[in-house]
């Protein structure tokens, strides 16, 4: 592991330090976690957009829905 400093908000540390009493861990651990679910969420919101981008350049056919449409099986609602 690498030693890293930072600057962070005063109000924003002291919110960090109430949670990790609460959680009883330590702040680099917490600060650690936070980081790996920002970047899964910024990693998900990639994909998300590069799907959207997709469909933007290739849009569905209504020919091509209503083809399937007939394989769709609901059960017994």
């Amino acid at each position: 592991m690498k030693t890293v400093q930072i600057t962070i908000d005063e109000g924003l540390l002291s919110e960090v330090d109430q949670v990790i009493q609460s959680l009883k861990t330590i702040r680099s651990a917490f600060i650690r976690e936070a980081l790996q679910l920002a970047l899964r969420h910024y990693h998900i919101d990639m994909l998300e957009r590069q799907h959207a981008e997709g469909y933007t350049r290739y849009p569905e056919i209504l020919r091509d829905v209503v083809e399937w449409a007939a394989e769709q099986d609901w059960g017994d609602l």
